[in-house]
C-alpha cells in the first residue's frame, strides 16, 4: 500500500514538474533556416552561389555562436562560421537580414542573421580587410525580392 501511494506520489511530482517546463521546438533550439538566393552571397571564407541553403546553430549549448550553412539537400556543408551575437532594437516574426552594400561585380556580404521573434542575431566576422571594402550603410534586408525565407 505505501508503496503505491509512493509511487502516485512521485508521478504527481514529475507530472506537475512537467507543467512548468517551457516548450521546446527544435528550430527555436538550432534556428534552422532555409534561405533562397536568386544570385551569390559572400560569407566570411566562402561565396554561396546562388540557390537555397540551410543556415543552422551547431549542436550543443556551448556552440551559440557557430553557424553551419547546408546546401538544400543537407548532403554538402558549405561552412561552419564563429559568429558574435548582435542586437536589434525589436525582433520581429520573420527572419532578417542585413548585407553589405557592394560594388555591382561583386556579391552581396551577408552581416547579421536574427531569427523570428529574437532581438539578438548572429553577427559574421569577416576579415578587416573585407571590411574596409563594404559600405558604412549597411542593408537591412527583410523582404528582399531576391531572397526567400523558410524558418
Amino acid at each position: 500500500m505505501w508503496m503505491r501511494r509512493a509511487l502516485s506520489v512521485a508521478f504527481g511530482l514529475i507530472l506537475a514538474c512537467a507543467a512548468f517546463l517551457p516548450a521546446a521546438h527544435a528550430d527555436e533550439w538550432n534556428q534552422k533556416t532555409e534561405l533562397s538566393f536568386n544570385q551569390p552571397v559572400a560569407l566570411p571564407h566562402v561565396t554561396l552561389p546562388a540557390g537555397t541553403y540551410w543556415f543552422i546553430l551547431a549542436n550543443g549549448p556551448a556552440n551559440r555562436n557557430v553557424v553551419e550553412v547546408f546546401s538544400k539537400h543537407w548532403n554538402h556543408e558549405y561552412a561552419t562560421l564563429v559568429t558574435v551575437p548582435t542586437i536589434r532594437p525589436t525582433s520581429t516574426s520573420h527572419t532578417q537580414l542585413t548585407f553589405a552594400e557592394r560594388p555591382s561585380a561583386e556579391p552581396q556580404a551577408l552581416l547579421k542573421w536574427y531569427y523570428p521573434g529574437r532581438v539578438t542575431g548572429h553577427e559574421f566576422l569577416f576579415s578587416p580587410i573585407r571590411e574596409k571594402r563594404f559600405s558604412k550603410d549597411p542593408k537591412v534586408n527583410e523582404l528582399a525580392p531576391h531572397l526567400k525565407v523558410r524558418s
